[in-house]
């Protein structure tokens, strides 16, 4: 049996915004590319990680105004990351344990090469589970 690895279910397309821009064009982006996450950057420098449910929780739960609120005001800054030739299962206990529902892909050098994603794996991991249909079924846009 061979051992899948974080390379064959991960997420190539990797969408990265500047910490200015604010959670309503991040929103708009996330809608528009079909993706719950955006990585910040600055320049050449990863900053974090902002998803769909940061803007909902740390934002908008708390009245910020999308239209002037930053995504780097409410980054995750605390990544964690995986290597593609990590396992499948290594990557989903690493998320356990971590509480996360992403985690970024670097290559040896800590380059970003992927995104992979609690549904990615679930797809994987236990396709007939009640997870893994969610995760394989379509949007609902």
């Amino acid at each position: 049996m061979t051992i899948q690895t974080v390379r064959d279910v991960m997420t190539t397309d990797v969408v990265y915004l500047p910490s200015e821009t604010t959670l309503a064009e991040a929103a708009r982006t996330m809608r528009e590319q079909d993706i719950g996450d955006v990585v910040v950057a600055d320049g050449t420098a990863l900053t974090g990680l902002v998803t769909d449910r940061d803007i909902v929780v740390r934002a908008v739960a708390e009245r910020f105004d999308p239209a002037s609120t930053t995504i780097g005001e409410i980054v995750s800054r605390n990544l964690v990351t995986v290597r593609p030739d990590d396992s499948i299962h290594s990557a989903a206990l690493l998320m356990r344990d971590h509480a996360v529902r992403r985690v970024l892909v670097c290559d040896p050098a800590q380059g970003l090469v992927g995104i992979v994603s609690i549904g990615d794996l679930a797809g994987e991991i236990d396709p007939d589970s009640v997870l893994g249909r969610i995760s394989r079924a379509s949007g609902n846009n």
